[in-house]
């Protein structure tokens, strides 16, 4: 077999497995989360702050604060043993509400 025709062989095994790949080659983009409106008050230095740190990473201040806050989550250790414990209490009571709410 010559060269040219074990690449054009190469080429239809590789074209044969590309077909068969459950994998595109775009991805979807990812699913945008669901989002809620909520109202802050905050200083008018930290407004302007937000604007300027939206316009300095090209976002909206939205994103700003979102991810602000999840950033702010995931560091503060004593905040998310916290929320694991209200977590757990909070769905520990649930449960009980349930059973009695069954009962009656």
């Amino acid at each position: 077999m010559d060269s040219e025709n074990l690449s054009d062989r190469m080429s239809d095994i590789l074209y044969e497995h590309e077909r068969r790949s459950p994998l595109s080659i775009l991805k979807s983009p990812p699913k945008q989360p669901k989002t809620v409106t909520i109202q802050a008050r905050v200083e008018e230095s930290v407004k302007t702050q937000l604007e300027l740190y939206a316009e300095f990473i090209d976002a909206s201040p939205s994103y700003v604060i979102t991810e602000a806050l999840k950033l702010l989550f995931r560091k503060d250790d004593d905040f998310r043993r916290w929320a694991d414990e209200h977590a757990n209490n909070h769905n520990n009571g649930k449960a009980k509400g349930d059973v009695l709410a069954k009962a009656v």
